[in-house]
């Protein structure tokens, strides 16, 4: 389990939706959560990395996280959100399908990844929670940042 998760008793997270699953990442770790705008295509960068954006004066890597996990891609629709997030000295943007929840979850209902064969995401797995017939992945923000 990550050593953020491990810190806390209770953890308040952010829960958003690609595709039909629902992922989640810790609340600290998000600055804002905006309407998709227009994003500067940059050359030469990996392909889930769609470009920049000036949000309030401040230059920001976008990713939709579709292509990151190699999910079937899809044109944006009126509940896609950028979700501003950022670690120590990084900050990005990330492309979901929507933004859907606030939720406070203790660390007892937090169970380690599941160890699960042929899966690309797993390595970008901290913990899943089972909330009521809610499955939420919560998603390790320092390894989908790694490579950028």
């Amino acid at each position: 389990m990550s050593e953020i998760i491990d810190a806390v008793e209770d953890l308040k997270l952010i829960v958003f939706q690609l595709v039909d699953k629902e992922y989640a990442i810790p609340v600290h770790q998000v600055r804002s959560i905006e309407k998709l705008e227009h994003i500067t295509r940059v050359p030469r960068t990996a392909s889930y990395v769609k470009g920049v954006i000036n949000l309030r004066g401040v230059v920001t890597p976008i990713i939709d996280l579709r292509s990151r996990f190699d999910l079937p891609v899809s044109e944006p629709t009126d509940s896609t959100r950028v979700i501003i997030a950022g670690l120590e000295d990084k900050e990005v943007g990330l492309i979901v399908d929507a933004a859907n929840d606030v939720l406070d979850v203790s660390r007892e209902s937090i169970e380690p990844s599941p160890e699960v064969v042929g899966v690309v995401e797993a390595e970008y797995i901290g913990g899943v929670v089972k909330q009521n017939k809610r499955l939420l992945i919560i998603l390790h923000l320092d390894k989908i940042l790694q490579s950028i």
